[in-house]
């Protein structure tokens, strides 16, 4: 898929029910797999065995996961499980109807740096496949995947010219609680009847959004 080298290829069929099966989830989460996955395909293996890639210190095969839909939507719990049972970092393609979505979880080293936790996902949009913007780049597998992770993500990231990937994603994250805050404030401010008060919230909000220019 994506066409990528041939070397790559797996394609190998999994059963969902390999999710869910003698491991403990709850109700809601088998439910989910049953009512919203029709079938699993292990599509390629990005690993320094099947491309001419050196190694990386963080990321040691990448998975590539298709995934075809009964609905257009996916609990993010489902990938999560995926997540957890699949040892490597994984790019999801989410297929329904012929259109395609690219998912890809930001991993970091949880205790010990022997195993890695999701800390967000990111995701295209619907488009047909050959329209994804999902490209090999990148002389180690930690760049490639550094690279999947912000051609997926896209504006939400920046540039990243300067920044590093762990970075890039923190300060997405300090942009978007500033602008919750700047959200909740801005309707506190719309019911407030003091004048005083009212002035109060809204330099706090001006000193929020200033400081959202430089995050």
């Amino acid at each position: 898929m994506l066409n990528f080298p041939k070397s790559t290829e797996f394609n190998k069929r999994i059963p969902k029910q390999k999710f869910y099966e003698n491991i403990a989830v709850t109700p809601a989460m088998k439910r989910a797999f049953v009512e919203q996955i029709k079938i699993v395909y292990w599509r390629n293996k990005i690993a320094t065995t099947t491309l001419n890639l050196a190694a990386g210190g963080q990321v040691t095969e990448i998975e590539v996961v298709e995934v075809r839909l009964s609905a257009p939507e996916l609990d993010e719990s489902v990938l999560r499980q995926i997540d957890r049972e699949i040892p490597y970092h994984i790019l999801f393609l989410l297929e329904y109807e012929g259109k395609y979505r690219a998912v890809i979880g930001y991993k970091e080293a949880a205790a010990g740096k022997t195993t890695f936790k999701v800390d967000r996902y990111y995701s295209t949009d619907w488009m047909g496949e050959d329209n994804l913007p999902v490209h090999l780049e990148g002389l180690t597998l930690d760049a490639v995947y550094e690279n999947f992770v912000r051609q997926i993500a896209g504006d939400a990231l920046g540039t990243g010219e300067s920044a590093s990937l762990k970075d890039s994603v923190e300060q997405q994250k300090q942009r978007e609680q500033l602008e919750k805050q700047i959200a909740a404030l801005e309707a506190k401010i719309r019911k407030e009847k003091q004048p005083r008060k009212k002035f109060e919230m809204v330099q706090k909000a001006k000193m929020l959004k200033e400081r959202l220019k430089h995050v």
